[in-house]
C-alpha cells in the first residue's frame, strides 16, 4: 500500500499559487523559518516512513483524482479539503480542526472514513462529534534529539514557557514564584518561550541544561516536551488538569474536563505538579531524583515514540481503514 499524503502549510492569499512563493520570499528576507507544530508532524511522519521503506506520495492531486478508490491521507490543514472535490475515502488528521464544532457538517460534506487526533483525552473530547476517531502521536527523531555528555551541562534548569492564555496572570501566580524558588534553592536556570525560538536554539539549550520545567495549560501531544525527554532531560511538568482552556471555545462553546499537559508519560520521564504550592512541595524531590539518575526519559521515548513507531502506527491505521471498507 502506497500512502497518498496531503499536507499544505499555507493557503493562497493574494493570487492562485502564491502559497508556493511566500515561503521563498520569507526565507530570503528573514532567514530559516520557524517550523510549526503541524509541519513538524508531517515532516516526522515522512521521515519515519522513509526509515521503514514505506512508499508514499505527497500532494499528488492529479494521481488521486484518477484513483478514487484509493485512500487519501489528509494530514492538514482544513483548506486542503477544498483543493479538489474529493471522491476518495479519507483518513483525516492530525493537523486539522481543533474541535468538531469547527465544521459541524464535515462528515456529511466530505467522504471522511476515519479521523486521528494526537492523544486519548483529545479522542474523548472529539468522539461525540466524530464517532470514528482514535489517537495517533507522531514519532520524535531520537537521533537528532539525543543525550549530551554531563560535562557539557552548565545550567541546572531550562524553564520552558508555553503558557498560552492569560499569561500576565500566570506570570505573577506561577512563573515568577517558580523563578524565586529556583533562586532560593541555589539552582541556575535559563528560559525559553514557545514560538520565539528556532529548533537549533532549543537543542542548544537542552545540551546545556540538566533538567526542564515544562509549563503549559494542556497539550494534545507535547512535541517540545518529548524532544527534551528524547534528549534524556528529565522534566518537572505543570499538569493542572481540569478543563480544555482554549478561549475560542471555553466556556461558551465547549466544556470538556480531563486534559493533560503531558498525555504521553510514565515515571521514567520525571515528575508532575498541579500548582505553585505543588511545585514548592515537590521540587526538592524532583531535583534529588534527577541528580541521582533515577529518571530514564530517553528510555521511555525509545520504547514508545520513535519516528519508526509513529510511522508504522499511522500505516497500520491506514491499512485498517481500507480493510474495513473492503469488507463491507
Amino acid at each position: 500500500m502506497v500512502l497518498n499524503l496531503f499536507f499544505e502549510e499555507r493557503d493562497d492569499r493574494w493570487f492562485q499559487g502564491d502559497r508556493h512563493l511566500r515561503p521563498l520570499l520569507r526565507r530570503l528576507l528573514l532567514g530559516k523559518p520557524w517550523i510549526s507544530g503541524q509541519q513538524r508532524v508531517f515532516l516526522n511522519l515522512c521521515a519515519g516512513l522513509d526509515r521503514l521503506g514505506i512508499r508514499y506520495r505527497v500532494n499528488d492531486y492529479r494521481y488521486i483524482r484518477k484513483h478514487p478508490e484509493e485512500l487519501a491521507c489528509i494530514i492538514g490543514r482544513p483548506f486542503v479539503l477544498d483543493r479538489i472535490e474529493w471522491k476518495n475515502p479519507i483518513l483525516l488528521g492530525v493537523a486539522m480542526y481543533n474541535h468538531p464544532i469547527d465544521d459541524p457538517d464535515l462528515l456529511t460534506r466530505v467522504p471522511i472514513k476515519h479521523i486521528v487526533v494526537p492523544c486519548d483525552w483529545y479522542v474523548e473530547m472529539c468522539r461525540p462529534g466524530w464517532p470514528s476517531v482514535e489517537a495517533w502521536p507522531v514519532g520524535i527523531d531520537t537521533d537528532a534529539w539525543s543525550p549530551k555528555p554531563a560535562a557539557r551541562k552548565s545550567v541546572d534548569v531550562l524553564l520552558y514557557d508555553k503558557v498560552r492564555w492569560d499569561h500576565d496572570r500566570y506570570e505573577q501566580e506561577l512563573i515568577e514564584p517558580i523563578r524565586a524558588h529556583l533562586r532560593a534553592s541555589g539552582r541556575s536556570f535559563e528560559e525559553i518561550r514557545y514560538g520565539s525560538y528556532k529548533e537549533d536554539d532549543y537543542q542548544a539549550a537542552l545540551a546545556r541544561c540538566r533538567t526542564m520545567i515544562f509549563l503549559c495549560e494542556h497539550e494534545s501531544q507535547g512535541i517540545a516536551c518529548q524532544q527534551a525527554l528524547a534528549s534524556n532531560v528529565s522534566v518537572f511538568a505543570w499538569d493542572r488538569g481540569g478543563a480544555w482552556q482554549d478561549p475560542n471555545y471555553f466556556p461558551h462553546k465547549v466544556r470538556f474536563e480531563g486534559v493533560s499537559s503531558v498525555p504521553y508519560w510514565d515515571e521514567r520521564c520525571g515528575m508532575k505538579f498541579a500548582n505553585t504550592e505543588g511545585f514548592g512541595a515537590r521540587w526538592a524531590e524532583f531535583w534529588a531524583h534527577s541528580q541521582a539518575g533515577n529518571f530514564k526519559p530517553r528510555d521511555y521515548m525509545l520504547d514508545n515514540l520513535t519516528l519508526e513507531k509513529g510511522a508504522l502506527h499511522y500505516y497500520e491505521i491506514a491499512q485498517a481503514v481500507m480493510q474495513r471498507l473492503s469488507a463491507r
